[in-house]
């Protein structure tokens, strides 16, 4: 769950669970610069949760494993009421829950 504990991996999660993303679609979703998006994909591949493709100078990264959106919203679900993580953190799981909740 450490992997987890900034919001902006949360969140390129989210953007993840619909498919492949390439690192500036998620940049420009995230509002981030491109080197700090690349940075949590890094965090996030070598803790093997997301998984990368190259092509070309382009580089498309998608979920290992598709569940683990569902798994991520679980987590919280189970651990928010004991720990009280940052406001930022709440309001990036509470987005999650609203977008995972609509149907596709």
């Amino acid at each position: 769950m450490g992997v987890f504990g900034h919001p902006h991996r949360i969140r390129i999660v989210e953007e993840l669970r619909t498919g492949e993303l390439d690192v500036a679609h998620l940049a420009e979703a995230l509002n981030l610069p491109h080197a700090r998006v690349s940075q949590h994909l890094a965090t996030l591949r070598a803790h093997r949760l997301v998984l990368m493709r190259r092509d070309g100078r382009h580089v498309h990264y998608r979920l290992a494993d598709e569940h683990l959106a569902r798994w991520l919203v679980d987590g919280f679900e189970f651990v928010e009421d004991e720990a009280r993580q940052a406001v930022e953190i709440r309001d990036a799981v509470a987005e999650c829950r609203e977008l995972w909740a609509a149907p596709d």
